[in-house]
């Protein structure tokens, strides 16, 4: 008696989503991502994502393009646990690794799954990362899909060095350790010259904005960039000491990539 043959494994879409998650105005998708990256992402049925009810938006959206595969209802979609967005995909500070294996058990039954973050590209600051180490892990295919990501995009629109960046993630809230934070930062542009890219979360840009001014050298190029995508991008690049006398320009209320250089 022939052994029964296991299904072949789905494959693990990493979809990139649109930078307008928590901005006033949208764009037609059309204008943000590919039509290929659209036609994959109504063909999915089975989802892991950062947040269930603006993945929902997201894909009524596509189905305005193409039509889903599988009706909203009949959408399969997951979220990431809440310890994946307090303590990040790989733990940190000494907290275990998040094992996303078990959230692949479609993938592993032959069915392709996509991995959404509420803006951009998963994975890239944004949840997500422990999920694609698990698919490898598995043997399932792993495809990234063509879409925009803010960091690269702020990146190359600030005129800083492109050819050695680092992102840093969030600075600290408390006010000292942000301000050594910013030093230890502004110190790394200077030797190495290494841009260095940060975010932070809305309502508290400007908060972070007044802390550059005031915490930088003169001489450093301080760039903000938000809305990418958007018809009301706002993107300008000046060394600290220009902007000092100048109207804060950062939005409160939208997700704003900063950057640092020489």
């Amino acid at each position: 008696m022939s052994a029964v043959s296991s299904p072949p494994k789905g494959s693990l879409y990493l979809v990139p989503a649109p930078l307008d998650f928590g901005c006033d105005s949208q764009a037609p998708l059309t204008e943000a991502l590919p039509d290929g990256t659209l036609k994959q992402a109504a063909a999915l049925g089975h989802w892991i994502c950062e947040n269930a009810k603006s993945t929902r938006a997201y894909l009524k959206r596509v189905d305005a393009v193409h039509p889903l595969a599988r009706t909203l209802q009949e959408q399969s979609i997951t979220e990431l646990p809440r310890e994946v967005h307090k303590k990040g995909d790989h733990g940190g500070r000494g907290n275990a690794q998040f094992d996303a294996r078990p959230l692949l058990a479609a993938a592993l039954a032959g069915e392709d799954i996509g991995l959404v973050s509420e803006a951009g590209m998963p994975a890239v600051a944004d949840p997500g990362s422990s999920v694609v180490r698990a698919a490898h892990e598995l043997g399932i295919r792993v495809v990234p899909l063509v879409g925009p990501v803010s960091l690269l995009l702020a990146l190359a629109a600030s005129g800083l060095n492109g050819q050695n960046f680092a992102f840093v993630g969030y600075l600290p809230q408390d006010a000292a350790e942000r301000s050594k934070r910013l030093k230890d930062l502004e110190a790394l542009a200077i030797k190495h010259g290494q841009s260095q890219l940060f975010i932070e979360t809305p309502y508290r840009n400007a908060a972070i904005w007044q802390a550059l001014l005031h915490g930088l050298q003169p001489g450093t190029r301080l760039a903000m960039a938000s809305g990418l995508t958007l018809a009301n991008a706002n993107i300008q690049s000046r060394a600290t000491q220009h902007w000092r006398d100048l109207p804060c320009p950062v939005d409160n209320r939208t997700p704003t990539v900063f950057a640092i250089g020489t």
